[in-house]
């Protein structure tokens, strides 16, 4: 069954076109990387950690980087096109496979609606000056946050925006490569301009305005990672990986790619938050100085750097303005199109292994899967509705996606124990430190991200579950179709019930209980509710299926203890945390190195990787010595 199973994944691959090159792997990434991060993220992350931001900026890029050095090394050993989704499912089988793949294709499928969201609030910037006569009005600030949020009208134009992205993936991969590769251009030229242009603006006092350079406190430059954009802009990196399934020489160019354009990451944002910091006018804001809170809600929220350049003093800075008000088209619609094609191999990753309907790896003679390509845009449109707002948007989907990178370190270690006879051009060295540690820092970020961001994180991964009950487990399972339906079914109201009369977070660090169930009953309850369905399948399920609920038992400890965790520590929404920074922060690294330890020891030579060996055997491409590099 695994060998035929086999057989119909590498004959889908097979359909995919091989056209990129490492050139066109990098701009996909560095596209992914460059979109509305740049345009939001330095005024959102200085609000929220004040000058010291440049220091969420490095950390939260070193942390990335271990974790793409995890992932290269797996990359060039196995690529494929929906990577990250994929390789949960060859380490630890089905239930770990689909939770960590489910919350992945949540986080993938939002960031097309949220670059299309960055279009239009960053239109409603410069539109009014434009077309005065017009009175267009594309969104309106919500009075309780002071968050802008697209009107109607805003959401008409982002709707639009994604059926375009859409499009242009319809025409296949070879076109998408060279389309991004002259978007990408574009993107290093015009920040780069911009970081020259506001050294002219340049004031080294802003750096010690207020309360110094620390002037947030130190909690605020861990929280900034997360949730003010930093790791979101930083997320790009994975489009080498997703459609490493089609690229010329995936083994060599996929891991170099990854590698590259982290690096280049780091460099390119550290330099533009530098240079904003250092260029900002409070009176042109309307702020005294160093009152580096009230930047989110300031006037120059919808188009920080737009704005900053206007207020330079210089005509030549002035007149460049209207060059990122173009850029606020081209950099955010550049991404949303790339990230269509991830969000689209990430729904066909998931239907190779059997979570989703088989209809989603039928790819079209233009070598694009397309009905996933339509679910993509589908599941994209409902996000952008009830979260129709950047700034809503970025912390979920920063947190969501980082908790799936949890796997890159796991994935190494384990698959150099159930699969050392595949060819590893890329191998990193010191890996016995550095994948614990790309799992400390994946669970760090998730961490940092607070209860608030959690909350929905939490749900959004474990309401997904009736759809491994509907249609992997009466596929894979042995469990008859009619039980696992009332199976999910049961769970699924059990879960929305009990999320309905659970705890919520407003606006703010206020604990609100909307139904009357305080956050430890709902978060006892929703356990024993997940524990419940997990154990019901296990009773169920033939031994293949209960190796697998056993081997992802891990993920839904360390995710409960992370959600609880975060409820008493520095993070958390209590007004006295009973777990002050940073003896909370060093709790978290503890609990995420015992979960590496656990995972580890959970994963085993699954049926799919097993055949995945014997496939290259039996084809001669596990051939030839693997070389070791730390590139």
């Amino acid at each position: 069954m695994a060998q035929a199973a086999m057989s119909r994944r590498e004959e889908s691959d097979a359909k995919l076109k091989k056209a990129l090159s490492l050139h066109d792997l990098f701009f996909l990434s560095m596209g992914g990387i460059i979109g509305s991060g740049w345009l939001f993220a330095v005024l959102g992350a200085a609000g929220r950690a004040g000058p010291a931001v440049i220091l969420s900026w490095i950390i939260g890029g070193a942390l990335v980087l271990i974790i793409a050095l995890t992932y290269a090394e797996v990359a060039g050993m196995l690529p494929r096109s929906g990577a990250i989704v994929r390789y949960p499912h060859l380490t630890h089988g089905g239930f770990t496979g689909f939770m960590l793949g489910w919350a992945y294709m949540l986080t993938a499928v939002t960031v097309p609606t949220i670059e299309a969201e960055g279009v239009v609030s960053y239109a409603q910037s410069y539109l009014p000056k434009i077309f005065p006569h017009l009175h267009i009005a594309l969104t309106f600030t919500d009075k309780a946050t002071g968050v802008k949020i697209l009107n109607g009208a805003g959401i008409g134009v982002a709707v639009v925006l994604m059926i375009l992205f859409t499009i242009l993936n319809y025409y296949g991969v070879r076109l998408l490569g060279r389309l991004n590769t002259i978007i990408t251009w574009w993107k290093f030229i015009i920040p780069g301009l911009t970081v020259v242009l506001l050294f002219f603006a340049f004031r080294g006092s802003n750096f010690a305005a207020g309360k110094g350079f620390f002037a947030m406190g130190i909690p605020a430059l861990f929280q900034a990672i997360p949730l003010s954009g930093i790791v979101f802009s930083y997320l790009g990196f994975r489009q080498a990986l997703d459609f490493g399934g089609e690229a010329r020489n995936a083994q060599r160019d996929v891991p170099r790619a990854t590698i590259y354009s982290v690096v280049a990451a780091v460099i390119f944002y550290v330099l533009l938050q530098i240079v904003f910091i250092g260029a900002l006018n409070w009176h042109s804001l309307g702020l005294s100085v160093g009152n580096w809170g009230g930047l989110g809600n300031s006037s120059w929220a919808d188009g920080p750097f737009a704005h900053e350049l206007q207020s330079g003093g210089l005509a030549l800075m002035a007149g460049f303005a209207y060059f990122l008000y173009l850029d606020s088209f081209v950099s955010p619609s550049g991404t949303g199109m790339v990230y269509m094609g991830t969000s689209t191999r990430t729904i066909y990753g998931l239907s190779i292994d059997d979570y989703l309907p088989p209809i989603f790896t039928r790819v079209s003679v233009l070598g694009t899967p397309i009905a996933a390509l339509i679910a993509a845009l589908v599941v994209g449109l409902i996000f952008l509705l009830p979260l129709p707002s950047w700034y809503l948007l970025v912390g979920f989907i920063s947190s969501a996606t980082v908790l799936t990178y949890i796997m890159g370190g796991v994935g190494l270690t384990v698959l150099r124990r159930t699969a050392g006879e595949l060819p590893r051009p890329f191998m990193l060295k010191g890996a016995q430190v550095l994948a614990p540690l790309a799992f400390i820092a994946a669970g760090l970020i998730v961490y940092w991200s607070g209860t608030a961001t959690l909350n929905y994180v939490v749900a959004a991964v474990f309401i997904g579950l009736p759809l491994y009950a509907w249609f992997y487990a009466p596929r894979q399972m042995g469990i008859s179709q009619q039980t696992a339906i009332a199976l999910g079914v049961v769970f699924l109201i059990a879960v929305i019930a009990t999320g309905y009369f659970g705890p919520f977070y407003a606006a703010g660090p206020a604990f609100v209980n909307r139904g009357g169930l305080g956050f430890l009953p709902y978060v006892g309850l929703l356990f024993v509710e997940v524990v419940a369905f997990a154990g019901a399948l296990y009773a169920l399920a033939n031994a293949a299926g209960k190796r697998e609920i056993i081997a992802g038992a891990w993920f839904v400890g360390f995710l409960f203890l992370t959600y609880l965790l975060s409820y008493f520590g520095a993070f958390g929404p209590l007004a006295h945390p009973r777990i002050a920074f940073p003896l909370d922060t060093v709790l978290a690294a503890l609990l995420g190195l015992a979960a590496y330890y656990a995972a580890v020891v959970s994963g085993y030579r699954t049926a799919d990787i097993a055949a995945i060996v014997a496939h290259a055997d039996a084809t001669g491409t596990n051939a030839g010595a693997t070389t070791s590099a730390s590139e």
